[in-house]
């Protein structure tokens, strides 16, 4: 048997939804964009959402938002995909790692709060494998640092605070308090890329909540000069009778959502919640299957749940040389698994900064004995039932 990694879930839905855009005439950027911007900031319980060609350019276009740049500092996390720390870069501002807490995937909010310095406008924490963070004590830990912050833009004053710009790339429909991440963070970044579990082929957006005495509209007016060029109207508004005439304001980007996109993730929004319960039901039976021979990540807590985008675990004991024979033993049975995430000082780019891995002991840890085992909708239970039994097997043979 063959089992794939993340394969999409697209059924025949999609499928119409995306040849009723084809056949509308209208692809780039439209009214399909602007309804799955409506629908996604009400499922999330967000002020406003801004749809663009991926979770980076959200990422990127918010700290652009917020008025930050070079001398500035962010930081995120050590244990993360490089997306996380490369948008800092691309805004000219430092990238501030800081390790994970020990035994855990998510980044420590009192390392965070070491790492705070005047310079810092912004952390951006990582939901990884859909699971929050722990956004309470992370808002605590900046609370705590008021003193230091020194706000430079009419929105971070507004804020008030250091900005969390959540990396949610994976945690759409998770919640977090009762509420819905997009609702928790200052923004919050969405990833629809093909492995995500709500898919639009490519994509992503940005979801922000409501600041005091700070126009929402205007916002979403940045966002969308940003990605288009700095242009001052979209392809939409350019439709109405004698209305071409525009402005460039800036020499921006090039990042927005069409609408063919955006039909698949309106049709796949519409079918998202049986699509997250049979997640939840796959990663249970892992984690009864698995219990005592794996640590996996808690998707599911009293006051959290998980969107279940992947199925992190650790072998315990083992090192990185027998995790990788592992993975090589259970691909020869026909599995795909994977390793989220290799630490970014690991990565010649990162170190290349001046970062070391030796400054980031928990993270390394929780890398080196790290399995990604496969979670997507369309998996049976058969298929799981093999993943298990491969597992298993493949776990035996590591004893000595």
């Amino acid at each position: 048997m063959q089992i794939p990694f993340s394969p999409p879930d697209i059924d025949e839905q999609d499928i119409q939804s995306v040849v009723e855009a084809l056949r509308s005439g209208w692809i780039t950027t439209g009214p399909k964009t602007k309804e799955l911007e409506r629908q996604l900031a009400a499922y999330c319980q967000a002020d406003r959402a801004a749809c663009l060609n991926s979770a980076t350019a959200a990422l990127e276009l918010a700290l652009r938002v917020l008025g930050i740049g070079p001398g500035d500092e962010v930081i995120t996390s050590a244990y993360t995909y490089t997306a996380s720390a490369s948008v800092i870069c691309h805004v000219g501002a430092t990238p501030v790692l800081v390790d994970t807490e020990p035994g855990s995937f998510h980044l420590s909010p009192e390392k965070m709060r070491a790492a705070i310095t005047s310079r810092t406008k912004a952390v951006i924490p990582v939901d990884i494998g859909g699971v929050p963070c722990d956004y309470r004590a992370i808002f605590k830990a900046l609370e705590r640092e008021q003193d230091r912050f020194v706000p430079q833009t009419p929105l971070q004053a507004a804020i008030g605070r250091i900005a969390v710009v959540a990396d949610a790339a994976h945690a759409i429909g998770a919640t977090y308090g009762g509420q819905m991440v997009g609702s928790v963070a200052d923004f919050t970044c969405f990833s629809f890329h093909a492995v995500k579990n709500l898919t639009t082929a490519e994509g992503g957006c940005a979801a922000w909540r409501r600041f005091e005495g700070v126009d929402s509209d205007e916002i979403y007016r940045q966002f969308m000069l940003l990605s288009l060029h700095g242009q001052t109207k979209d392809a939409l508004s350019k439709t109405r009778a004698g209305s071409w005439e525009y402005d460039i304001v800036s020499p921006a980007y090039k990042c927005n959502m069409t609408d063919i996109m955006a039909a698949l993730g309106l049709s796949q929004l519409a079918r998202y919640p049986a699509l997250l319960a049979r997640r939840r039901q796959l990663i249970e039976q892992y984690d009864r299957a698995f219990a005592g021979q794996l640590e996996s990540l808690r998707h599911y807590g009293d006051d959290y749940t998980s969107s279940g985008h992947l199925y992190l675990a650790r072998v315990p004991g083992a090192g990185r040389i027998q995790r990788d024979a592992l993975i090589e033993r259970i691909g020869q049975q026909g599995v795909a698994t994977n390793v989220h995430y290799k630490p970014l000082p690991l990565l010649t780019a990162y170190k290349d900064m001046g970062y070391s891995i030796a400054d980031y002991p928990c993270a390394l840890a929780q890398f080196e004995n790290e399995i990604t085992l496969p979670v997507y909708t369309t998996m049976t239970d058969a298929q799981q039932q093999y993943v298990i039994e491969v597992v298993k097997n493949c776990l035996e043979d590591l004893r000595p």
